[in-house]
């Protein structure tokens, strides 16, 4: 059966406005916000607690499996920090947030991020890790990257979302959009 609605990944570093982005998005076009995070903390989709670099170990396949039903009828708006182990079929657009160096310092610093921890996630920003997960991952066209460094951008960003969303809607929806489970040829294998 066609999506009616589209399935967007709001990624990006942790401490970029991937969850302050997701949750106004949702809020404008009725898509819902799915915290992966927080799904893999309560459906315990993990294999535990990595205590050196403070996070917990993502078991994909569990993880995949339940989010398959949710995402293959779309409407959902996927707040994570990697983009690269969902299949292209499920996803129709990619927003990669991207926060200047400065300004990410101090939020993870806020956050009380461990100096290792807090390295590795500004290392991964300036080697923009993300933002080449998702080009390699996705098509062109489905990738944009946005800046996030405040209040002015994040709304600026949920207006750009929200117009996308609309345009998608009138054209893919009356398309009926990708069908579920059929992509692009591209897609990643979902094991099982």
């Amino acid at each position: 059966m066609p999506r009616t609605q589209p399935n967007i990944i709001i990624t990006g570093t942790p401490g970029v406005g991937k969850s302050s982005l997701a949750e106004l998005v949702a809020q404008q076009t009725g898509l819902k916000h799915l915290k992966i995070n927080d799904l893999v903390k309560e459906g315990e989709f993990h294999e535990g607690w990595d205590k050196e670099l403070e996070t917990w170990v993502v078991d994909e396949d569990k993880l995949l499996d339940a989010l398959e039903p949710l995402l293959l009828p779309g409407g959902n708006i996927i707040d994570y920090h990697a983009c690269d182990l969902f299949p292209t079929s499920w996803i129709d657009l990619v927003v990669v947030l991207r926060t200047s160096t400065e300004i990410l310092y101090d939020r993870l610093k806020a956050r009380g991020y461990a100096e290792r921890k807090l390295q590795e996630n500004m290392d991964a920003e300036i080697m923009q890790v993300i933002l080449e997960e998702a080009r390699e991952g996705f098509e062109e066209e489905c990738v944009v990257e946005l800046g996030s460094d405040g209040v002015e951008e994040m709304e600026g960003n949920a207006e750009r979302v929200r117009e996308w969303v609309e345009s998608w809607r009138e054209g893919k929806g009356k398309e009926g959009g990708k069908e579920e489970g059929k992509g692009d040829g591209k897609e990643k294998e979902v094991k099982s």
